[in-house]
């Protein structure tokens, strides 16, 4: 299958030439992305690397990393690449691993692959604590806005993707930021595409990071929040209607209802100094119970329906 690598290139300049050094023969094409670099990084892969295989992109305006790994998509679809990976230029992935990536898809065993940094307790040892927390916090709310609830890591960017299951992800919707990643992991969802994690060590080196996890904890919660929402009536409402949609609605109506009717007595209760009633009591906890069992009944099932079959496989 023809193989491709995209990577996006913004100060980087001084990892990028041993990126592009280590990457083997099983790629046939390698799309370097220069997101209107301050330091040319774009000239700087033209002027010092004479793999043929690279293509050096250029955007006019800066567009962050989703913007620039898009640009390499189409590129490589355009140039009917079957398997496209996405690989940072810092460094911090290892281009030898790029077999382990491909395998899975080539083997039609998974739609798109991706990195687990986690999967090993002395990688994940080695990862700054910050990053380290911030990823704890990013993966569960990737996994409830994604669907995919066996997958870790969201927020890692050595991906690989088959182009057949590409060509259905509207990619002008895609994020164009940091959130790239996780908003992929979304519509892949809304694809049923296979996903599977790969266990990879990052190298934390002298490379410059660019991405500030408490700047962006809020717009990932807000986006996830969002693509949370839309999932739910997608999958639920409009794709489908099953008995998992019902207990979704009454599990929220009544926990909303016990909320409200309980903390309504509560203040009451406060305000003039009387005691609820055991009815008000018992109403308030048996709807907080009953829609919690029925909350948890829903998530065992939205667990339970991930992607077991690859969609490469029916296209």
């Amino acid at each position: 299958m023809k193989v491709a690598v995209v990577i996006p290139s913004y100060k980087v300049t001084n990892n990028i030439l041993a990126v592009l050094a280590g990457i083997g023969e099983e790629v046939d094409a390698i799309y370097v992305v220069d997101d209107c670099c301050p330091d040319k990084s774009g000239e700087f892969v033209s002027q010092h690397c004479s793999d043929a295989r690279v293509k050096v992109l250029r955007h006019k305006k800066n567009k962050g990393v989703g913007g620039a790994v898009v640009s390499g998509y189409r590129d490589a679809l355009k140039d009917k690449m079957e398997i496209i990976l996405k690989v940072d230029g810092d460094g911090q992935m290892d281009p030898t691993l790029i077999p382990l990536f491909i395998a899975p898809i080539i083997n039609g065993e998974a739609d798109y692959t991706k990195g687990n940094r986690f999967f090993n307790l002395d990688d994940a040892v080695s990862m700054p604590k910050l990053r380290y927390f911030g990823n704890i916090s990013l993966s569960f709310l990737t996994k409830l806005s994604s669907g995919y609830w066996k997958n870790f890591d969201p927020t890692n960017g050595y991906t690989a993707i088959s182009s057949k299951v590409l060509a259905l992800i509207a990619l002008d919707k895609l994020s164009e930021n940091y959130f790239f990643e996780s908003d992929l992991l979304f519509r892949l969802g809304l694809c049923r595409a296979k996903v599977i994690d790969i266990p990879m060590q990052a190298k934390y080196a002298d490379e410059n990071s660019h991405m500030n996890v408490k700047k962006i904890i809020f717009p990932f919660l807000k986006s996830n929040l969002k693509n949370f929402r839309q999932r739910m009536v997608y999958n639920y409402f409009i794709r489908d209607f099953s008995i998992a949609s019902v207990e979704l609605i009454l599990g929220t109506l009544l926990f909303i209802f016990g909320c409200v009717f309980g903390g309504a007595h509560w203040i009451d209760s406060i305000i003039t100094d009387i005691p609820a009633t055991s009815g008000a009591v018992m109403i308030t906890g048996l709807s907080i119970i009953v829609s919690i069992q029925l909350l948890l009944s829903f998530l065992s099932f939205d667990i339970d329906s991930i992607p077991k079959e690859t969609m490469t496989s029916k296209l």
